[in-house]
């Protein structure tokens, strides 16, 4: 068992003094109980609700993989990554996932982390491969399962869950309640924790209905985010050659924003995040890859461009606002003549928007992009006196810094980049000369 002050040190990287209600039980069940269900809202911390008492599970002299944890996306596999890291728990950590170059995860996998995390796909392949023992890992944790399933992974986990025979704790992690869990995965005395009402703000999220007269719905999408004006929206549509249609034609309209869905590359996708991140990007266009398990920032202003087919999807979206104590807004877009999904129980209020309304304004920020990070023995510390004393920034014209293994993310005022990167072009960060461009 941890001790408390380690624990109380570990929080302390996350901002926090303590674990809410929903991290305390997860925290209790899963130390006692074998099967464990966790059921809670998008933002409430169920990352680190798992991942402290699986830390308490693992042991230090095993040099082999001792847990598996399963997610649907890429995305959703690093920022659990990350959150390991940031604990410091001193154990490895290695991630697998589609997209991702194999050589490297199987060098990766040569002194074997404590904690595996992946994709079904890709561990499914690791596994044929034999790139990682599997005698150890008495622990599974399956994040965001049902999607896993929706996305048909199907296959894949029931393969997995029949390589693994020394599984003494199952975890499954949800932030949908009443989700039908498949006899693969075996579960017969599953211990329940429901905290999707409980943490759910109702109050504080408000629907509003804006009526297109157009079937084509982007000019009303236009006027809807003139009247939002510059505060962060996420733009939801169903498939990815709207998300892209859709992203075009607001630029054409003179609005800034990135598009975002799974068939992006994923550097680019990881670039995309980051920028909206740290403000370089105000609105951003996705499909429902975006609506779970990202490490975006809390918002005030949810659309669904499309209509999700699914209530659970739906709720996932709008998740995404009001969060805790937060308030926020989510807008359903729909023709005149569009009924309402069978999962809107009430008509909500139609809000009325003015045509004419200012563009909003670009956004104050862009994203630097530096070819070197941890790997590399660079920190935010060594980033921000390289800009400031060789690029002549001030403190208030630096934004959020990301720095990843083998890159680093800077956020700077947009007006001081043409005198920046001339400066800095032909300058070293102790010792060695790095890329340093603008993020695309």
């Amino acid at each position: 068992m941890l001790q408390k002050e380690i624990i109380v040190q570990t929080l302390s990287q996350f901002g926090i003094t303590s674990l809410n209600p929903m991290q305390d039980a997860a925290s209790a069940a899963i130390l006692s109980k074998k099967e464990i269900l966790l059921l809670s809202p998008t933002g409430s911390g169920k990352t680190l609700g798992f991942l402290l008492p699986v830390w308490q599970l693992l042991k230090t002299d095993e040099k082999r993989v001792q847990c598996l944890i399963l997610t649907p996306s890429r995305e959703l596999a690093i920022q659990i990554e990350n959150v390991w890291k940031k604990m410091g728990t001193g154990l490895k950590v290695s991630c697998c996932y589609g997209g991702h170059d194999m050589q490297t995860e199987i060098q990766n996998l040569a002194e074997p982390p404590a904690l595996l995390i992946g994709t079904p796909g890709r561990i499914a392949d690791h596994i044929k491969r034999a790139t990682f023992a599997m005698d150890a890992v008495t622990t599974l944790v399956l994040d965001e399962f049902d999607k896993s399933l929706a996305l048909g992974f199907e296959e894949d986990m029931s393969n997995i869950l029949k390589s693994l025979q020394n599984i003494n704790k199952k975890i499954l992690v949800s932030a949908t309640a009443s989700v039908a869990i498949p006899e693969f995965v075996g579960v017969e005395d599953l211990t329940v924790l429901d905290y999707t009402d409980r943490l759910e703000n109702a109050d504080a999220l408000t629907l509003q209905l804006v009526i297109s007269e157009e079937k084509d719905k982007v000019s009303k999408l236009f006027d809807l985010l003139c009247h939002i004006n510059t505060e962060p929206a996420l733009i939801f549509c169903n498939h990815r050659d709207a998300v892209e249609r859709t992203s075009k034609l607001l630029q054409e309209k003179g609005i800034e924003n990135a598009a975002f869905h799974g068939g992006m590359e994923q550097m680019q996708r990881e670039q995309t995040l980051i920028q909206f991140r740290n403000g370089s990007v105000r609105f951003l266009v996705a499909t429902d890859l975006a609506a779970r398990g990202l490490d975006i920032p809390e918002m005030k202003h949810v659309i669904h461009f499309h209509l999700p087919s699914t209530e659970a999807e739906f709720t996932h979206r709008n998740g995404r606002t009001a969060r805790m104590e937060a308030t926020g807004t989510a807008y359903i877009l729909v023709h005149t003549d569009e009924p309402l999904p069978y999962y809107i129980h009430q008509r909500p209020n139609e809000l009325e928007i003015h045509k004419g309304e200012k563009i909003p304004k670009p956004a104050e920020w862009v994203t630097v992009y530096i070819n070197g990070g941890k790997k590399d023995k660079l920190n935010k510390v060594d980033i921000v006196g390289f800009l400031s004393q060789k690029g002549g920034l001030q403190k208030d014209e630096l934004g959020l810094i990301i720095v990843k293994d083998h890159n680093s993310f800077v956020a700077i005022k947009k007006h001081k980049i043409k005198t920046l990167l001339p400066l800095v072009q032909n300058e070293k960060i102790k010792g060695t000369k790095y890329k340093i461009v603008v993020a695309r």
